[in-house]
């Protein structure tokens, strides 16, 4: 994929990222590869903000860890997997300011030592192997929907300016009750293009409306996220990119029958 070149030479884009599995790093049937790929067309920022759908809260709480710890938090998966570690350096200064942003918009938000959860850290070591790109986090609020979440995002946006990439981290479609684990990815459910193409169009077409209403507009909305916590984030990154965005698909497959696998780059016009 490309992305387009900018006039502000700090600016960087958003992303939104479908994770997958917490194997992804070790399974050489997932398209680990694509994300390294995907690296390697990006301007390389001074830091990462990272919204995860696996750090939920009540209100938006910051990570002001300095060594944030590796968080294997998954179970039954191979040992190989809980030995890895991946030890960025924290954004403690990208956390508060992060929060100063989010306070100077009435939306109050609170600072803790958290670590990098499996939505932060698989997609980054596979995109910044060296660990050596600082990263914090930020929680998402599941409780509440896609306005909240762009909103959030809206907030942010300064710090790309900053050299401050603003990435969100879920799964495009997740519904872990109609994946098939034995499936091949030619096998994928056809409603799940059906979703993603709508999604995509509206997003080209910077249709924000009609994406914070997805549930009620988008084919197959219930059946792709019967809870839409791993879809969250990329509201924020929408939220966080320019008025007259351009956006970059990156379609790695479908897995398991419903589990696609695409990245957005929301960048300049």
């Amino acid at each position: 994929m490309t992305t387009e070149s900018t006039p502000h030479a700090d600016r960087v884009p958003s992303l939104y990222l479908s994770h997958g599995a917490p194997t992804l790093p070790i399974d050489p049937a997932l398209p680990a590869a694509g994300f390294t790929a995907l690296a390697a067309h990006l301007p390389r920022p001074q830091a990462i903000l990272m919204l995860s759908a696996h750090w939920g809260t009540a209100r938006p709480v910051v990570s002001i860890a300095t060594k944030p710890e590796t968080i294997h938090d998954f179970y039954g998966f191979p040992r190989e997997l809980y030995e890895i570690q991946y030890p960025a350096a924290g954004a403690p200064d990208v956390a508060r300011r992060a929060a100063q942003l989010l306070s100077d918009d009435g939306i109050a938000t609170g600072e803790e030592p958290h670590g990098l959860d499996h939505g932060a850290w698989v997609p980054m070591l596979l995109m910044f192997p060296h660990a050596d790109v600082p990263v914090a986090q930020i929680s998402i609020q599941p409780h509440m929907g896609p306005a909240h979440h762009f909103r959030v995002g809206r907030a942010l946006r300064t710090l790309r300016d900053e050299g401050v990439m603003v990435v969100g981290s879920g799964q495009i479609t997740h519904n872990l009750r109609a994946a098939d684990f034995g499936a091949r990815p030619e096998d994928a459910d056809p409603r799940v293009a059906e979703f993603t193409d709508w999604f995509e169009s509206h997003l080209a077409a910077r249709d924000v409306d009609a994406l914070l209403d997805y549930r009620a507009r988008a084919p197959h909305a219930a059946l792709m996220h019967p809870t839409d916590e791993h879809l969250l984030p990329i509201f924020a990154a929408l939220g966080a990119a320019d008025d007259d965005y351009t956006v970059g698909v990156q379609s790695l497959g479908t897995y398991q029958r419903a589990l696609a696998m695409t990245n957005y780059v929301f960048g300049h016009a």
